[in-house]
């Protein structure tokens, strides 16, 4: 999880984002790239639509070069290889398949450059919108801690602690509600409400994934006339989503609620009276890979059990 900004930070970062940003979709034969002499690639957007007079120049993120070589089917380590060795071979390469694909793409320019590059299926649920809905509901919470305000190139992070649910889970063993908040506007990951069991003793999480709302950003493709492009803007698209984020406030309510937390924590003191038989290192095994835990995690399970001196599950 990330740490790092005030809320003040956030919302004014937020804001200024709304006036700078752009959602373009355009079919592939109105896009071309060009690599000037120092390997930094341009996206030219062709005059032949909505945006205004003449061609649109914009520079591209590394995430959104990624994004396109998987999309033209280039390698991206022979894409950035021509980008930085071979320049005019990466152009000739990247807009003769543009020119050929036939797809339509979903652009989106920060600041002047394109951030992500995406399908014309991506659904637009921006930090804004989930932050305007979430944060007022956050900020209510009486003696509310934001453990984690972040925002990133690709992601937003908020991790909200509440004291005034708590749980005893053992004797000086003491549990507090939180929720967890991710979103990515540039398709690198869900948007995602989760519920969280913040552990006093160890300063560490639990996310209760079973009561959590996860979104893909994926809808309906699109549509605008064969050979335009169309730009959206947030206010245009407000409505669009007004019903899901309803929803995302409603789990955000019900995440930091007391008979939500209650229920999630009682699930975790019954834990406390299941033993683990056997093997301890072949337990964490079974347990990190039902649970896809990375080696870091496998290994810190493992040392609290051992640390503890607690062999229950």
């Amino acid at each position: 999880m990330k740490s790092g900004r005030s809320l003040v930070d956030l919302a004014q970062e937020l804001e200024r984002q709304i006036a700078t940003k752009q959602d373009l979709v355009v079919p592939s034969s109105l896009l071309q790239c060009r690599t000037d002499e120092g390997g930094n690639l341009k996206m030219i957007v062709e005059a032949r639509s909505s945006v205004g007079n003449g061609d649109h120049e914009y520079g591209i993120t590394g995430l959104a070069r990624r994004q396109l070589a998987e999309k033209l089917k280039i390698p991206f380590a022979y894409f950035e290889r021509m980008r930085t060795e071979q320049p005019t071979l990466l152009d000739r390469n990247v807009n003769t398949w543009l020119q050929t694909d036939g797809d339509r793409r979903m652009i989106r320019p920060l600041d002047g450059q394109v951030r992500a590059v995406l399908s014309d299926r991506y659904r637009r649920l921006d930090n804004f919108d989930l932050a305007e809905n979430v944060l007022p509901i956050l900020q209510r919470l009486e003696g509310a801690r934001f453990e984690s305000v972040e925002l990133t190139a690709t992601k937003m992070y908020l991790k909200v602690i509440t004291p005034r649910v708590e749980f005893e889970v053992a004797p000086g063993d003491i549990v507090q509600a939180g929720i967890v908040i991710t979103n990515s506007e540039v398709g690198c990951g869900t948007l995602s409400v989760q519920p969280l069991i913040y552990r006093l003793v160890c300063k560490n999480g639990l996310i209760a994934s079973d009561r959590a709302l996860r979104k893909t950003h994926v809808g309906r493709a699109l549509q605008s006339e064969e050979e335009s492009i169309t730009v959206f803007r947030d206010d245009t698209l407000a409505a669009d989503d007004r019903a899901f984020f309803l929803k995302v406030r409603d789990v955000v309510e019900a995440a930091v609620s007391e008979a939500t937390f209650r229920q999630v924590a009682s699930k975790l003191q019954k834990t406390r009276d299941i033993s683990l038989v056997g093997d301890p290192v072949k337990t964490v095994e079974v347990l990190a890979n039902r649970y896809t835990l990375n080696d870091t995690e496998r290994a810190g399970v493992l040392r609290h059990l051992i640390v503890e001196g607690d062999l229950s599950g």
